[in-house]
């Protein structure tokens, strides 16, 4: 029974990965030197792309330039991550009125992102990024690749907050209340 989990541990552990290189390949447009040699800043890289939304969906990110918005970097495997969407998804609707938006970006496959979307419910925008988001993340400062991931960047495009790890509401409501 135990070397049955663990043959079915590897199996998704697989499955994630190999998902996870194609959603990757996607968001990078399949130019694997973009994702290594970035051109111009995080914040330009983030509004070229055009990575595929959760359930069939796409936008490209650039309709969200000149806007405030709060740029979540996540994955379905990762438990703080899993815990402060309901939170991101409150501050979702107690901001909008001000104009801020808030966008995830899943470090996963589309499979996992879907599966996770029909569980819990996000009332915002949701991008399959693959694995080619955690090379943005790490443009934006995240040297440690760790997930969760937060970035608040003004209509200007200046970064005006970034966050590793789980969100402190708090302090992302007052950085979101001088804006």
């Amino acid at each position: 029974m135990k070397t049955t989990r663990i043959i079915a541990a590897l199996a998704v552990v697989v499955a994630a990965t190999v998902g996870g290189f194609y959603a990757g390949h996607v968001f990078t447009g399949g130019d694997s030197v973009a994702a290594t040699q970035p051109s111009g800043n995080a914040v330009d890289q983030l509004w070229q792309a055009t990575p595929p939304g959760a359930s069939d969906t796409a936008q490209p990110l650039a309709s969200f330039k000149g806007k405030l918005v709060v740029v979540n970097f996540w994955a379905s495997w990762c438990g703080p991550c899993v815990k402060e969407m309901p939170a991101l998804s409150a501050m979702q609707h107690e901001y909008q009125k001000k104009g801020i938006t808030f966008i995830g970006l899943g470090v996963d496959s589309e499979k996992n992102v879907n599966a996770f979307l029909q569980k819990v419910h996000v009332d915002y925008p949701v991008y399959i990024a693959g694995f080619g988001g955690a090379d943005l993340a790490c443009n934006f400062g995240n040297n440690a690749g760790g997930l969760p991931f937060t970035v608040v960047i003004d209509e200007k495009g200046t970064v005006r907050s970034t966050k590793l790890g789980e969100v402190d509401e708090a302090e992302l409501k007052k950085t979101l209340d001088a804006l």
